[in-house]
């Protein structure tokens, strides 16, 4: 099957060399020349055959949304679009019905599987009508892990991207529980031998899992993670999965907790905890530190 491809970066790219290696034809287009099949998305267009399948990977917000409209503009009706990209999910049902009024069909997959999904497989979530999914399966499958698992069509548009967003937010909940273990097991005078500690969970544990081998990895790195700065970003996805969470009246208090803990790494010295640390003074006549 054909598929055209923008957006070659760490996913983009990896994704275009897994299809290919399954057999498809992939005419891939990015900014950046050197890794393009394409000189402009124009050109991508000619080298498809009709009906056309595009797939979008570009950062979230309005470089996807001028992205599908510069799209709109070469593609003719019956082709379809995929956002595979970050996007939020109440962006979808919009971008479908500008798409609709030209004849273009519109599918939003959510993608798991970073840069390892070259060799291990993406997870993909996909929001939109079945018959668009149905033709697309070709490139869902060569994608997807082997098995039964690694795909849903989760419902329609925008159930790609809000099946992803709640994975991430999950995927928040995780990480720190994983990062605040770290931490007891570090400051704890008992063990001597972190590492090992988690190297020894990584089988017949029940909080065996891919993210904690990636930490057992990234240890083996850096067994003090000295090189690393206690400093973790936000993409959206969990913030979008707690106001999501306050709109339903769903508690959710891991999955917040984890969102508030990164906005607290950037901050030197909190402001919250100096109020925190004067009450004590005043009240109590705690000790502070100046």
């Amino acid at each position: 099957m054909q598929l055209g491809l923008i957006g070659l970066g760490r996913m983009g790219g990896n994704m275009r060399e897994r299809l290919r290696a399954a057999g498809h034809e992939v005419v891939g287009y990015d900014q950046n020349l050197e890794v393009s099949d394409a000189a402009s998305l124009a050109e991508l267009a000619g080298k498809l055959a009709a009906p056309r399948v595009v797939w979008t990977m570009v950062p979230s917000g309005q470089i996807t949304e001028d992205t599908i409209t510069q799209l709109a503009e070469v593609l003719e009706p019956g082709d379809i679009v995929i956002d595979g990209g970050n996007s939020k999910f109440t962006d979808d049902a919009p971008r479908a019905e500008r798409l609709k009024v030209k004849g273009i069909h519109y599918l939003d997959v959510g993608v798991s599987g970073g840069v390892w999904g070259i060799k291990n497989g993406y997870a993909l979530m996909v929001g939109g009508d079945a018959a668009q999914v149905e033709h697309c399966k070709p490139i869902f499958e060569a994608l997807k892990p082997a098995g039964e698992f690694g795909f849903a069509h989760a419902g329609t548009h925008g159930a790609g991207h809000y099946a992803k967003m709640v994975h991430n937010g999950i995927e928040y909940g995780l990480m720190h529980a994983y990062a605040e273990g770290y931490e007891i097991l570090k400051a704890s005078e008992y063990i001597h031998d972190v590492p090992a500690v988690i190297k020894s969970w990584r089988e017949g544990s029940v909080v065996k899992s891919w993210l904690l081998d990636l930490l057992d990895r990234a240890l083996d790195e850096d067994p003090e993670l000295d090189a690393l700065k206690g400093y973790a970003d936000d993409t959206g996805e969990g913030r979008w999965t707690v106001d999501e969470a306050v709109r339903l009246a769903v508690p959710a208090h891991v999955i917040a907790a984890s969102l508030f803990a990164r906005f607290q790494s950037r901050q030197e010295d909190s402001p919250a905890m100096k109020a925190v640390a004067a009450l004590r003074q005043q009240f109590g006549g705690h000790a502070v530190k100046r």
